[in-house]
């Protein structure tokens, strides 16, 4: 993925952040050159990894298959003592078009809300014993205090301010219903913990590989130098 394109998304991010009046904490708004010069004070923003993430999932084709988030608190389940969090939050951001590719969780259960812009269809399907994907078997879903089944394979509309439980082991991709424009979402969950905690159906790949063609406006998540 092209620095200018990670650099693109992120402004299209914030602008989203900004229409909605989404307020972002001080370490989204650090520069690069401020990170080069940020002590151990801020150890939990780079061990929790906190902030920017833009992924295209391996796939090379950002606009068709890929998404932009931001990880505004979270534990950290590699060192619990220091990071004594069970909870994370985080805001995603979806363009009419981009697909989120099926994955389950094995650790955490989440809620994911639509916070403002357009409707998200969430597909949800049962996993197997083995893991796979299990395209008979009906879900039971839970959105906003109401349970009810439906068949494998449905997708879940999501209009502002509605909200879905995911469990763990329950597959589920995101995408934009057409004609209504790009979506914000939230994400409410346990520990979060993107190197270890996806399976994907089929399998990709979760961070990018990164083609430096412009300086970084930002940093990801994944980027931040260590503290001196």
């Amino acid at each position: 993925m092209k620095r200018s394109e990670i650099n693109r998304a992120l402004r299209e991010l914030e602008e989203m952040c900004s229409t909605q009046r989404c307020y972002l904490p001080p370490f989204c708004h650090f520069s690069p050159e401020e990170w080069g010069r940020l002590g151990h004070e801020y150890d939990e923003v780079r061990d929790c990894m906190l902030g920017w993430d833009i992924t295209d999932y391996g796939l090379g084709d950002f606009d068709r298959v890929g998404m932009s988030l931001i990880t505004i608190r979270n534990g950290c389940r590699a060192m619990p003592d220091k990071y004594p969090k069970v909870y994370a939050e985080k805001l995603l951001y979806l363009k009419e078009g981009q697909y989120s590719p099926n994955h389950f969780h094995w650790y955490k259960t989440e809620d994911i809300i639509n916070r403002g812009g357009g409707n998200v269809l969430i597909r949800v399907y049962n996993s197997l014993p083995d893991e796979e994907i299990d395209r008979d078997s009906p879900v039971t879903v839970q959105t906003d205090g109401r349970a009810y089944t439906v068949p494998a394979g449905t997708q879940i509309r999501l209009t502002p301010g509605e909200s879905i439980h995911i469990r763990q082991r329950l597959y589920h991709d995101f995408s934009v219903e057409p004609g209504t424009g790009p979506v914000l979402l939230g994400e409410v969950s346990q520990c979060n913990d993107d190197k270890t905690d996806n399976r994907f159906y089929p399998p990709v790949g979760r961070f990018p590989v990164i083609e430096e063609d412009e300086p970084p406006y930002r940093l990801l998540c994944s980027e931040y130098p260590a503290a001196d």
